[in-house]
């Protein structure tokens, strides 16, 4: 890190401003991935949830390489722009085409089953010939399979390609203790926004029951292509107003030529021998899982479970919103009073009790029975309240991987925050990929009926809604233990991280960093 980059540098509130507005588009895309895509491709496309799920697990083990191989390039590459803004400026478009093609499949599985089957009648040579409709319904699945598949990754690929060089600028603007808690705060006001923004624009307009609501076709295309193009805008933004903090950046340093591979598996093997890491990755990763079922069947539960009007829907995420955004202002502080790890613990209870009670009220039936209008306010209530303590969780996470980075550079005197945050980034993908397909799993187990025929409470077996209150209720959220625990194995605090800094700006001072001329070679990937 530049010697103009001290442990006491607060960053301007300009800066401060782009890096959070970064984080907007991808609150976006996580929301929708969260919300609507198994919805869409299940309920409404007739997708089965297991092959719908599965589809976006497979996107995720792509992830599993792409997030720490876009950590370690960014960690390693060499321009004029700096490390992280190459990436930032090149993956806007890709991923707003990405995202559109995701939810505008080329139709439905009738359809792509019947010019599937031609295509495959005319290579084996019977044009003409006609196939039983089981068949054609066959064909169609595995090419609506293979779309989201391969949409999924696209998209996936290219917020990798953006996502995990901004977190790791964020960890690299200052070593301040506290300057970052504020850092982390602007980036979950704008992932809120995000949040906000898609239950706007998705439950208060393309999805209203004037426009045929959640399970009108036509309605996702237009959805898809609104939040593309506010992708790309946000991204490019971002990355234009943190332009001028590479100055203060941490130059790579000098390292032997290596296969890309190669470079990869180092860094991950250097990354993984930090304990404090291991044990972060392994709690953020459970209940990042619990978090992507409960997403994924969010929709189901507002629609089926607890009868809501599209106006509900969008008001109950406000809710959760509106929670996020009040616990932006609330966390500073509160953290200097609980501390960080206490702060990540406290957010992942409180999360999960949230999720508990109000389900195991409705099902011991001491709630307002559905249509009733406190009904609504008791589940508003619950989820502002989870919201505003789960920002607790996300600041001091956030904030915590910065200092593992410090911790590193002591221990091993290299510098690799992008390596932390695309195994990070990895984890918070599991939101939609593994707990995605267990949600889908999940509604294949307990023979959810789809089709959009679908509307209704009355069209689902009681005992069904039953299964899926338990399943997304207390049977998801009771794996928060196993996360907590594992939070408890991190001990670096506020005074180890004091003294880290310390000795790190000693060194520093003793050994100046390369000439900023070293970094201004373009396009080398060093």
């Amino acid at each position: 890190m530049s010697a103009t980059n001290s442990r006491n540098r607060l960053v301007p509130f300009s800066s401060k401003l782009a890096f959070g507005v970064g984080q907007f588009a991808e609150g976006l895309k996580n929301t929708a991935f969260a919300l609507f895509v198994l919805f869409y491709y299940n309920q409404v496309l007739e997708l089965p949830g297991t092959l719908a799920g599965l589809a976006l697990m497979i996107a995720l083990l792509f992830d599993a390489v792409t997030d720490p191989l876009a950590g370690s390039l960014s960690d390693n590459w060499k321009s004029r722009l700096g490390r992280r803004h190459p990436f930032m400026y090149a993956s806007a478009v890709p991923l707003a085409l990405a995202f559109t093609g995701l939810l505008w499949p080329p139709g439905d599985i009738e359809t792509l089953g019947e010019w599937g089957l031609s295509v495959w009648l005319g290579v084996v040579g019977e044009t003409g010939s006609s196939a039983p409709a089981g068949e054609v319904e066959t064909f169609g699945k595995w090419i609506l399979f293979g779309w989201l598949t391969l949409f999924a990754i696209l998209a996936r690929g290219a917020m990798t390609l953006y996502h995990v060089p901004h977190l790791a600028l964020g960890a690299e603007m200052t070593e301040n203790y506290n300057e970052r808690n504020r850092i982390v705060a602007y980036r979950q006001f704008f992932a809120a926004a995000g949040v906000a923004t898609v239950s706007i624009v998705g439950f208060g307009y393309f999805f209203t029951e004037a426009r045929g609501g959640r399970t009108e076709v036509g309605n996702y295309a237009p959805f898809a292509i609104t939040l593309g193009v506010l992708m790309v805008a946000t991204i490019w933004f971002s990355a234009a107003g943190t332009q001028k903090e590479v100055r203060h950046l941490s130059v790579p340093a000098p390292k032997p030529k290596r296969n890309v591979f190669a470079q990869l598996a180092m860094d991950l093997v250097a990354g993984f021998s930090n304990v404090s890491f291991r044990w972060l990755f392994l709690g953020v990763l459970v209940v990042y899982v619990m978090a992507g079922v409960n997403s994924a069947l969010d929709l189901y539960m507002f629609q089926y479970f607890w009868e809501l009007t599209g106006n509900e829907m969008l008001w109950l995420n406000m809710g959760s919103v509106a929670g996020l955004l009040v616990g932006v202002f609330l966390v500073v502080p509160l953290l200097r009073f609980t501390g960080k790890r206490s702060g990540v613990i406290l957010g992942t209870a409180v999360w999960a009790t949230c999720q508990v009670i109000p389900v195991v009220l409705r099902l011991l039936e001491w709630l307002p029975e559905n249509g009733v209008g406190s009904l609504f306010y008791i589940l508003f209530a619950f989820k502002f309240v989870q919201g505003v303590i789960l920002q607790v969780a996300f600041v001091a996470f956030g904030s915590m991987m910065a200092d593992v980075a410090d911790e590193h550079e002591y221990e091993t005197g290299v510098r690799q925050e992008g390596i932390f945050f695309g195994a990070v980034a990895f984890s918070a993908k599991a939101t939609s990929g593994f707990g995605t397909f267990l949600g889908g799993m999940g509604l294949d187990i307990i023979d959810w009926p789809v089709g959009a025929h679908i509307r209704t409470a009355a069209d689902v077996p009681a005992e069904t809604l039953v299964h899926l209150g338990l399943f997304y209720g207390p049977i998801v959220a009771g794996f928060s233990i196993v996360s907590m625990w594992c939070y408890t194995h991190y001990h670096l605090s506020r005074e180890r991280h004091a003294e880290i800094v310390a000795v790190l700006d000693t060194r520093r001072r003793q050994s100046p960093p390369p000439a900023p001329a070293l970094a201004a070679r373009g396009g080398d990937s060093g």
